[in-house]
């Protein structure tokens, strides 16, 4: 049976096709990135799955008066096996902004394709792992296959902006969702060459920095106090962190804390008045070793410094902050799934790792339920002219079919 999914799969390519074009022309830009939500893409994957017979969905609606249906939902896919037992693939409906439009080739949102890369905002993040999780269920439902495991597929909202929308809000209210014993695939980092095992993240704190000045005519800077010149002291000053918080881990790459400035807000409108207030932000990935804590209170002792150097007045104030969450076993059964999926059907030796970027595996390891994050990527997410690669998209929805078994193809 096994070998009869997995033919079905090498031949998705139309599918796969079809399914990320209509995706990408549905942005689901969350509220805080100037967004109204994942409502219709989560209504068009709900209609996909719909389709199969096997199949049973529930979206379940976490309330967010910011967008104007009042809900930001995300959408649950079961479809039975042999054993209740669940094995998930967890990804995420929201992207991010495109950013300069100046920088894309083409439209973000009308798919294009070059060979095996196919372009446009979301194609790899994460539209690449929902899409090999969706051509599985396809390729089950088509072969009416028996697997030995459950399938699930939870597509969750909000991973881009903190996911209290998303995957927080289904765990707490919706605790009976994942069994203690269920299998915890997430389909949301990767390598080009397929061989690492995602077990751990680092702490995640995102500040939003408030240097307050005193405006004034640009004729008479000394009437005024210059916030840009203050919050561009604080930004140099900041990168002392990479100083003080210097612990390598090699599980890690980069194997230390980074700190680093990012979005900046506007400030005055014109160019002959000396700013009074400036606003930016700080993304921090911190090892595990080291407690938020102690982030703030150096940030605090460089603030101050700052504030008697440049007489301005310094606030910040956490946007996104959490804690790393322990890490998965590497030998824990999902990591040795996918080690023995992809010796076989690659030859790849798996290697266990860590990363700084943030997932929704944070989620299920904070709760003590063992989550990994594989998928075989080209590191474009969130960048212009995103990309993906077709043959890697139904290459991984193989190795996920293995998953699903216990016979050998």
């Amino acid at each position: 049976m096994l070998s009869t999914v997995l033919e079905l799969l090498k031949n998705s390519r139309e599918e796969l096709l079809r399914l990320q074009t209509d995706l990408v022309a549905i942005p689901a830009l969350g509220p805080t990135n100037a967004g109204q939500g994942e409502k219709a893409k989560v209504e068009y994957l709900a209609e996909y799955a719909s389709r199969f017979a096997g199949v049973r969905t529930e979206m379940i609606k976490a309330p967010d008066d910011r967008v104007e249906c009042g809900y930001r939902p995300s959408l649950i896919i079961r479809r039975p096996g042999k054993s209740p037992r669940t094995l998930w693939f967890i990804a995420h409906t929201d992207v991010v902004p495109t950013g300069d439009l100046a920088l894309w080739e083409s439209d973000p949102f009308v798919l294009r394709q070059e060979g095996d890369l196919i372009y446009g905002r979301g194609v790899e993040d994460n539209h690449q792992g929902m899409v090999s999780a969706l051509l599985l269920l396809r390729a089950l439902e088509t072969a009416a296959a028996q697997t030995d495991l459950s399938l699930g597929i939870l597509l969750a909202a909000d991973e881009e902006t903190g996911n209290t929308y998303g995957i927080e809000y289904v765990m707490t209210n919706h605790p009976q969702v994942f069994a203690p014993d269920d299998l915890i695939v997430i389909p949301d980092f990767g390598t080009p060459e397929g061989d690492a095992i995602e077990v751990a993240e680092k702490s995640v704190l995102w500040l939003r920095f408030t240097v307050q000045g005193k405006q004034c005519h640009a004729s008479t800077p000394k009437a005024g106090v210059n916030s840009l010149v203050g919050a561009s002291a604080l930004i140099l000053a900041l990168d002392h962190l990479h100083t003080v918080f210097n612990v390598h881990d090699p599980l890690f790459d980069p194997p230390m804390s980074t700190f680093a400035p990012t979005k900046m807000e506007a400030n005055v409108p014109n160019v002959n008045t000396i700013p009074g207030q400036d606003v930016f932000h700080l993304d921090c990935r911190v090892l595990p070793s080291y407690p938020l804590e102690e982030i703030e209170q150096e940030i605090r002792l460089i603030c101050d410094k700052v504030e008697a150097e440049r007489g301005v007045r310094i606030a910040f104030a956490p946007v996104v902050r959490e804690q790393a969450a322990p890490a998965t076993p590497a030998d824990c059964e999902a990591a040795k799934r996918l080690t023995a999926a992809l010796e076989k059907t690659r030859g790849l030796e798996a290697r266990a790792i860590g990363i700084g970027g943030g997932t929704v595996a944070a989620a299920f390891r904070k709760r003590s339920l063992p989550a990994v994050c594989w998928s075989t990527l080209m590191h474009t997410a969130h960048q212009p002219n995103e990309h993906a690669s077709v043959k890697a998209t139904l290459a991984d929805s193989q190795v996920f079919a293995h998953l699903l078994f216990e016979e050998q193809a």
